[in-house]
């Protein structure tokens, strides 16, 4: 779908407001939208079937998750706020079909056997706190997003060393085998900015939003730039996220329960339907489902 299916249809004002209220992008929470609250804080009941140590269940009973603002949905049904019911890992909303409500059943099932810890504007080094607030329940099933922050930084330069990824991730898996030894972990792959540049890029609209509220500067800063100054510092950005891949990847591989999706998200074709309409960066509803959707082929797969 090309992007200029945009035009009118997204107000000229979201973007002055957009600048306004929004600092960059995912990279600052939004006041107006506290990180969601445990659902319940009942233990889950154990699987039928439950697996034996080491041997992963594709039908987990709880689900919680971790990460920043698109595993809290922000932007995907209203301006600068989360919309966690649409959330990818843990939401009720029937037309997204949630990773927790494919696990678990309907929304009632979901409340009660789900926790969001995720927060808008979250970087890995926030990661070890969540885990922790999530491993309290003893959840099944643990996902986790992070990354797009670490790259989206104010420039190349400021962008989270690997090295220190792979310290603060490496940190949350141990929190969690501590606290939560049997829990099971789905990792996500950090999404292709690059391509997010390249959808949103040849839209004057998404050009304006990301230049006028300055979102995720290293990868969409000066966006109709065509230089090699501006292809070298995209390129810089996108094998940044390549090597948070590659770290989740191998951190995960490690650990006895835990299921890397192999690039499943990173390499994903995701196109102008998928993103929101409100900031051009976050995914919409349908690439909430989308996500969804990648994640429960993971989970499931035998």
């Amino acid at each position: 779908m090309p992007v200029s299916r945009r035009s009118s249809a997204t107000p000229i004002a979201a973007a002055l407001l957009l600048t306004a209220a929004l600092a960059a992008g995912c990279t600052s929470p939004s006041p107006s939208s506290p990180t969601p609250s445990p659902s319940s804080s009942a233990p889950a009941p154990e699987s039928e079937n439950a697996p034996g140590a080491g041997e992963w269940n594709v039908r987990p009973a709880s689900v919680a998750a971790i990460g920043d603002s698109i595993t809290t949905a922000f932007d995907a049904c209203s301006l600068l706020s989360d919309c966690p019911e649409v959330s990818w890992a843990t939401g009720t909303d029937a037309r997204v079909a949630s990773l927790a409500r494919q696990l678990l059943g309907d929304s009632g099932a979901v409340g009660e056997r789900s926790w969001n810890y995720a927060e808008s504007g979250a970087h890995v080094s926030d990661l070890p706190a969540q885990a922790r607030r999530a491993a309290a329940h003893e959840p099944e099933l643990l996902t986790v997003m992070i990354g797009g922050n670490d790259a989206c930084a104010p420039d190349v330069a400021s962008m989270t060393d690997v090295e220190d990824f792979r310290a603060d991730f490496t940190e949350t898996m141990d929190i969690l085998r501590e606290e939560s030894p049997d829990t099971q972990v789905y990792v996500s792959s950090v999404p292709d900015l690059m391509r997010l540049w390249s959808e949103g890029s040849g839209s004057a609209l998404a050009r304006a939003v990301w230049q006028l509220a300055g979102i995720c500067p290293a990868m969409l800063g000066d966006p109709g730039d065509a230089s090699p100054a501006a292809d070298e510092r995209r390129t810089a950005v996108r094998e940044r996220v390549q090597d948070y891949n590659a770290v989740l990847a191998e951190v995960c591989s490690a650990d006895r329960l835990c299921r890397y999706d192999g690039g499943a998200v990173f390499d994903y074709a995701f196109t102008a339907d998928h993103i929101s309409d409100w900031d051009w960066f976050h995914p919409s509803r349908e690439g909430q489902s989308e996500l969804a959707a990648l994640a429960f082929e993971q989970v499931t797969a035998e």
